[in-house]
């Protein structure tokens, strides 16, 4: 594939689209320990079940506008009104299961925080800290782990094949291809 800037991507980069050319370049496989971020890419990634990520990334600013700027506080809160209006806004994915989902997982999010002081505590205990280097893979047995603790304390739309996309997306797992010009870490 030819880039305008004759840069190797990762295959699943989409060329014609710079919202998705700069999420690959600056932000996919970058570790995140903000909780707030690990939300809004927990939220994101829970939309993303059966749609294209491009999709997602291109309601992105709706969907941080709709779930008030990913706050997961705001988020736990809300109520049947709310979930109302979120189903009826066209600039979104407006699935009521994953909204209900959303609200419900921003509450066990919440929850986890708690327990661990944060969510990143939680989501950065499963590799001691480290960053995993893996490619080519939809699903791990570190994904299975982390979905079925998700699962178990609640939280809805968390699959392996979800959960493996979004530790890929938080830098839990870097997973840039062999031939892509991000394959090293740059920290």
């Amino acid at each position: 594939m030819e880039w305008k800037d004759h840069k190797k991507r990762c295959r699943w980069a989409n060329p014609k689209n710079e919202i998705y050319i700069r999420y690959h370049d600056e932000e996919w496989g970058v570790p995140v320990y903000e909780d707030k971020k690990l939300f809004e890419m927990l939220l994101l990634e829970s939309f993303q079940a059966g749609l294209s990520w491009e999709c997602i990334l291109n309601k992105r600013e709706a969907f941080r506008r709709a779930f008030d700027q990913f706050e997961p506080e705001k988020v736990s809160a809300y109520d049947v009104g709310k979930i109302e209006a979120l189903v009826r806004d066209s600039s979104i994915i407006r699935n009521r299961r994953k909204i209900c989902a959303a609200v419900k997982n921003a509450r066990i999010f919440l929850e986890i925080q708690k327990e661990w002081g944060s969510f990143s505590a939680y989501l950065w205990h499963w590799t001691d800290g480290q960053v995993l280097r893996e490619t080519d893979m939809t699903h791990s047995p570190l994904s299975n782990q982390i979905s079925k603790d998700l699962y178990r304390r609640g939280m809805r739309f968390v699959g392996t094949i979800i959960i493996y996309a979004y530790l890929q997306a938080v830098g839990v797992i870097w997973a840039h291809e062999k031939d892509c010009d991000w394959k090293e870490r740059k920290e």
